[in-house]
């Protein structure tokens, strides 16, 4: 035997007005929300008021969904600190804006650092190229293999003391050389 479903009546909401609650929240904590805001992106109040703009919009579309007994203010404070952090993970992953210079400027200057960085590698390699055996083999286990001088002592097979010696005189032979290229330390 089977038994009837028995439908009870599920308590419903009554409709709610969205344009309402939305101009009441605003009204009633669109200041506190903006402070809070400002804070979140650094006193940049354009940018602010547009995350608290957005934050109500989305209050509009969940105010069937809002607690009226509730304080709004943790949901409100929620919904715009993660619009906060979407935006700047937004903006990490999109190049800088680059404002009202005329991209032939960026392709020149991109062009001038390529030319820069290629003509520092080949300044460099001819510094390397200069130096003595000893002291390319210890720079390339101690710089480019990123040992310590204990690890580049053993790779090497000599003792640590002549590791070090090796590193001090190397660099200081490396830095006169490229001083003679022209090349200027910031130190």
């Amino acid at each position: 035997m089977t038994v009837p479903a028995v439908s009870r009546p599920v308590p419903s909401r009554p409709a709610v007005d969205a344009d309402a609650v939305v101009a009441a929240l605003y009204r009633d904590h669109g200041g506190t929300l903006l402070t809070f805001v400002l804070r979140l992106t650094g006193g940049d109040r354009p940018w602010a008021e547009d995350v608290v703009q957005e934050t109500m919009i989305r209050a509009w579309r969940s105010a069937a969904r809002l607690d009226p007994a509730a304080s709004p203010m943790p949901w409100l404070a929620t919904v715009a600190r993660r619009i906060v952090i979407d935006d700047r993970r937004r903006r990490a992953v999109r190049p800088a804006e680059s404002g009202d210079t005329p991209l032939e400027q960026f392709a020149a200057r991109e062009a001038a650092q390529e030319l820069d960085a290629l003509l520092g590698r080949v300044v460099l390699d001819e510094a390397l190229a200069s130096l003595s055996a000893a002291h390319r083999s210890i720079l390339t286990e101690t710089v480019v293999r990123d040992r310590t001088v204990n690890q580049a002592a053993a790779a090497l097979g000599i003792p640590v003391g002549t590791a070090k010696s090796r590193v001090y005189y190397a660099l200081r032979a490396l830095r006169a050389a490229l001083e003679d290229r022209g090349w200027r330390s910031a130190g």
